[in-house]
């Protein structure tokens, strides 16, 4: 007789530690979405260290890995980074290369894009908080920037089609890019299972802009197959520009009048980027004999573009970066901290940061009251968003290469070098990351996480809230310049 409202009791006991997890939850998703991605990035961070330290990660011996060397790794693998401390082709085993192989996908992807896909297949709908959460991690630079209607770049409504789209592109050029590169590792001498695998493998790391290689020399093993490297620099490509961009050109690619000022801004400073990039490049490094020296004209002017496109995030190098001239380093530098589209798989401040500074600084040479881009204007409050990104990301890029370059006392250009790509998620490395000391791997650790998560979202979780002022203090003006 008392049994049955003992276990009324406990039911009610379980309901109500359920309730409150999910009211906690939804407090910290309604209050700071920032906050929660920043939170769920870390968390899975946490989990794929546990994971790389098994044992059973480890190719070989049946040691653990060491702390450093497993949080290094899952840091650079969930956020899409592939600066490694450690042989990536010979090092993990089955099982590890399994955990980083899908952990890639899901860095890159977005771990709250990819919940609510999940959700839209189950539900087959999407509640308005799981929109907010969507468009929170495809925008991330648009979080607490004014109003819900005015900071979300993607209308509501649309955020259940782009999370499709996220889902549908990404897979699908995955898939064409590994079946296309299949032939080209078949030819380099493996059998048909590594081959396929070598493939996927490659084909995701270049999509999410990873820049891990599954084979010990890397994309080296395939410098003369320019198929091969084609298909790289268009996966790396496309996984730069971004999801909305994406989205966009998939529905409206017959009609760029219609193509949104966010879309326009991303193609046109990329495709500058690209070729200027390229151009640098060629006329830096054309006698350098360590590097495109060596090189007939026509394998140069490849080369130089296949390093433009891997140097704003893809990750990926057929030469040594250590061997590159100094001004080769410096505008390699300029390129990854510029990196990919908004809402992409690329790191560092974002082409379309870059394209507004530009804007504003035309504008204010022209005397003109506004930025003005195809047609449209663009508001003032995307200037002081865009100096932030700048101003925060600059300052991490800062701190960490005076903390790095006092620990290592390696040359000043290879610390900021390796910094500046582990920031912008870049991958390319002089070789000073795998000698760090553990002090320094979690340094680089941090730099990587703050990069990924993104400046501004970094600063807008960091902050309580947003104070609303009623009132306006006097102006005055101070000089500047």
């Amino acid at each position: 007789m008392r049994a049955e409202p003992m276990r009324r009791l406990g039911r009610v006991d379980r309901r109500s530690w359920l309730g409150r997890t999910r009211d906690a939850l939804d407090t910290l998703v309604k209050s700071s979405p920032s906050r929660f991605a920043i939170l769920i990035f870390a968390s899975l961070i946490l989990v794929t260290t546990l994971l790389l330290s098994l044992p059973i990660a480890r190719a070989g011996e049946r040691s653990s890995t060491p702390l450093a060397d497993a949080l290094f790794t899952a840091v650079s693998t969930i956020c899409v980074t592939g600066l490694t401390t450690v042989d990536m082709a010979t090092y993990w085993s089955p099982f590890g290369n399994a955990v980083i192989f899908i952990g890639m996908n899901v860095g890159g992807m977005g771990v709250l894009t990819l919940a609510s896909i999940l959700g839209l297949v189950i539900s087959r709908r999407l509640g308005l908080r799981a929109k907010l959460m969507a468009a929170s991690d495809t925008n991330p630079s648009r979080i607490h920037v004014g109003p819900v209607a005015e900071r979300q770049a993607i209308r509501l409504g649309e955020v259940g089609g782009l999370l499709v789209t996220v889902a549908v592109s990404t897979l699908t050029i995955e898939a064409v890019i590994m079946l296309g590169m299949i032939p080209s590792v078949l030819a380099a001498g493996y059998d048909v299972g590594t081959s396929i695998w070598y493939s996927a493998y490659y084909s995701v790391s270049a999509f999410t802009n990873t820049g891990f290689a599954p084979n010990a020399a890397g994309p080296v093993e395939f410098f003369d197959d320019y198929w091969f490297q084609s298909l790289m620099m268009v996966d790396v490509f496309l996984g730069s520009l971004g999801f909305p961009v994406i989205f966009a050109l998939a529905r409206m690619w017959r009609t760029p009048r219609r193509w949104s000022v966010h879309v326009k801004l991303t193609l046109a400073t990329t495709g500058i980027l690209f070729v200027l990039g390229a151009l640098a490049f060629l006329v830096l490094e054309n006698d350098n004999p360590k590097t495109y020296g060596a090189f007939g004209l026509g394998h140069t002017v490849f080369e130089g573009f296949f390093m433009s496109v891997m140097t704003r995030s893809g990750g990926f190098s057929t030469i040594d970066m250590a061997d590159l001239y100094p001004s080769s380093l410096l505008v390699s530098d300029m390129l990854m901290f510029v990196g990919g589209g908004s809402a992409s798989t690329a790191g560092g401040i974002k082409v379309t940061t870059l394209a507004v500074l530009f804007l504003a600084a035309f504008a204010e040479a022209r005397g003109a009251p506004s930025m003005e881009a195809f047609g449209r204007r663009i508001p003032r409050d995307m200037l002081r968003l865009a100096v932030s990104v700048v101003l925060w990301g600059a300052t991490i890029v800062a701190v960490s290469t005076i903390i790095l370059t006092q620990m290592t006392k390696a040359p000043l250009d290879f610390v900021l070098f390796d910094v500046i790509s582990g920031f912008a998620t870049c991958g390319l490395s002089t070789g000073l990351t795998e000698s760090l000391p553990p002090e320094g791997k979690y340094v680089m650790a941090a730099t990587m996480f703050m990069g990924r998560v993104g400046t501004v979202t970094l600063a807008a979780a960091l902050a309580a809230s947003q104070r609303r002022q009623l009132f306006k203090r006097p102006e005055e003006r101070p000089i500047v310049g």
